[in-house]
């Protein structure tokens, strides 16, 4: 083992020594001149010689100082929540953001979703998966299948199914946890911008997608922000709410559904696939209206009811079990652009209802579930926000 780490620390040291001798030449060979001042001698080279600097070496200390920084970051906020303390805003610059999406994070997502598909051998499936589930902290007696063995590739250890009784759900409550995850916000929509974390919004109208066709929707089109709004809450004296829910890479994938309700429409939003891990959502305004989502709505017993399914880095794919014609991350569909299917047809004049509790769909990894829904002025969310929840686990009712 030391013959092993002493070899691999000194080819590290070699590489690195390698890579800085050659980041370093074209300094050497620049023109010097000299020049005296009151203090020393200063040797310096002309302006237009410094182009001969190579751009790579540059990008990449540029590129992984900026990501060190950006971890660091990250690392003292874990440490600040740890302690209870509030974390302070820093927004995102317009170039930052500009900059992360022009990383090809949709194609790294399929070439990692290929990856998944691969069947590994049965030798290395359980170092694979045992590394996977110590570093997220995966709870595997919880799994219908526990035999790491069983799982022939990443995608189905990911997609693994629970025990029945691993998530019974709560029939006191009219709104349930749809998945495990992590509350990041929750409360009433007061205007047109609600809130992805506590302090940083997204607009209703771009998440949700202009209202343009009164034929397959359940609501008319709106004119302006509070009419939007208005539109939303079909019923006199009721308030629109939102919830928000992180699921991380070690929480069960699927999701539920959260409610009895009818899902009589779907609209896909082709888009970027940025990480939305929490501080990221601290970090980016209107996070969730960048990337790429499925949005399902419909009605419930009280109004206007919709689920959002929102993806996320090397999580391109998201599946809708009852719909078939739902294709993510697909190369065919370019970002900014929408697509919608209607599930009223002339045979079917209600639309999918679905269960309390019932399957509805899966992440590849972990990724966000966004509710937004009306309810009459008494309902009361049972939550705190930060705290973890499972699905089934009650989220509010009246």
């Amino acid at each position: 083992m030391f013959n092993v780490s002493f070899l691999l620390g000194y080819s590290l040291l070699h590489c690195e020594n390698t890579t800085l001798s050659h980041f370093l030449q074209p300094i050497r060979k620049l023109p010097l001149r000299a020049f005296c001042t009151s203090a020393r001698k200063v040797h310096t080279a002309p302006a237009r010689s410094l182009f001969l600097l190579r751009p790579l070496p540059v990008l990449f200390v540029t590129g992984t100082g900026y990501a060190g920084y950006r971890q660091y970051e990250r690392y003292r906020e874990r440490e600040l929540e740890k302690l209870g303390l509030e974390i302070p805003l820093k927004l995102a610059g317009p170039w930052e953001v500009a900059l992360y999406k022009s990383v090809p994070t949709r194609l790294l997502s399929r070439a990692w979703g290929r990856l998944n598909q691969v069947e590994l051998p049965h030798w290395l499936r359980r170092p694979v998966y045992s590394l996977y589930i110590w570093t997220f902290g995966v709870n595997m007696k919880e799994a219908a299948v526990e035999d790491l063995h069983h799982y022939r590739n990443l995608s189905e250890f990911f997609r693994r199914k629970l025990k029945p009784q691993a998530r019974p759900v709560c029939g006191l409550h009219s709104v349930i946890s749809p998945s495990d995850g992590k509350i990041l916000n929750f409360g009433q929509v007061k205007n047109c911008e609600v809130e992805q974390v506590k302090g940083v919004t997204y607009s209703l109208e771009s998440f949700l997608g202009p209202r343009t066709s009164t034929e397959d929707l359940p609501f008319p089109p709106a004119t302006s922000c509070s009419s939007f709004r208005s539109q939303l809450v079909t019923r006199e004296g009721n308030e629109l709410y939102h919830c928000v829910i992180y699921l991380a890479p070690g929480d069960y994938h699927c999701f539920h559904s959260p409610t009895d309700w009818t899902v009589s429409h779907r609209r896909h939003f082709p888009g970027s696939l940025m990480s939305v891990n929490p501080g990221m959502a601290r970090w980016i305004k209107e996070l969730f209206c960048h990337n790429e989502r499925v949005v399902l709505t419909g009605d419930w017993k009280h109004g206007f009811f919709s689920l959002t399914a929102v993806g996320a880095t090397n999580v391109g794919s998201i599946r809708i079990y009852f719909d078939r014609d739902l294709h993510t991350n697909s190369p065919r569909y370019s970002k900014g652009s929408y697509n919608d299917f209607s599930f009223v047809t002339h045979a079917n004049k209600e639309g999918i209802p679905m269960r309390k509790g019932e399957h509805l769909g899966e992440f590849n990894l972990g990724s966000t579930i966004v509710l937004i829904f009306e309810a009459p002025k008494d309902f009361n969310f049972k939550l705190k926000a930060g705290q973890k929840i499972r699905f089934g686990e009650a989220l509010g009712s009246l």
